[in-house]
């Protein structure tokens, strides 16, 4: 099953929205419908005029899947916009894997390069396993730096001890223990496209970092 208790890459993309611990393997039939579902919504604090006209894509997840953005706002309208937009890629990439779709166009609206491909292959193991996240998605501690090339930095962190694995095919949950892998650190890297979205071109993370345990 998909390594969602532990970093699947190295390097420049980690991994991405890892869910709980992830226990036994998941087999299963049961394609589990999403007849309720809730519709993701840009943050009002997107930026530029641009950026609030940009035609977006549309993010519908499952309805036993909810985030806490622990992110207050800055005050700041380019430290917002970096925030807000990261937000939707962090819920396009969860869409992707309830959907089965590697390739889906929402998580590439967020993102390009190194952060697009690792995006693209940490789906997949979801799809080869027929998987997805349920649970609760906790982001908080947030710092963001805008760079004087314009670029953004972001670290934050996540807190995955109410995110598990589901089979969609049984529809069983891998509940398992919290642990100190439960927490990880994020370190991104964004710059605005020409719709004056946030893009995130880079991305890594760091399981069981000290910096985000409780």
């Amino acid at each position: 099953m998909p390594a969602v208790a532990r970093a699947a890459g190295v390097g420049v993309v980690a991994v991405l929205l890892l869910a709980g611990c992830g226990g036994g393997e998941s087999k299963s039939g049961d394609r589990l419908a999403r007849a309720t579902e809730t519709t993701s919504k840009p943050s009002t604090s997107s930026g530029t005029s641009a950026a609030s006209a940009a035609e977006r894509p549309e993010i519908k997840l499952p309805s036993d899947l909810s985030y806490a953005f622990e992110w207050p706002k800055t005050g700041d309208e380019k430290k917002d916009a970096v925030l807000g937009d990261t937000e939707q890629f962090i819920k396009a990439v969860d869409m992707a894997i309830a959907d089965q779709d590697p390739l889906d166009k929402a998580y590439r609206f967020y993102s390009e390069g190194t952060a697009a491909a690792g995006s693209q292959k940490f789906i997949q193991e979801f799809v080869d396993y027929k998987d997805r996240i349920t649970g609760t998605k906790r982001f908080f501690d947030a710092k963001v730096k805008i760079n004087a090339d314009g670029t953004a930095g972001l670290v934050y962190c996540e807190d995955q001890t109410k995110a598990y694995n589901k089979s969609l095919t049984t529809g069983k949950t891998d509940v398992d223990a919290p642990s100190s892998d439960s927490y990880v650190l994020y370190r991104s890297l964004l710059r605005t496209g020409e719709q004056g979205v946030w893009i995130t071109e880079k991305l890594t993370s760091q399981r069981g970092s000290a910096e985000c345990r409780p």
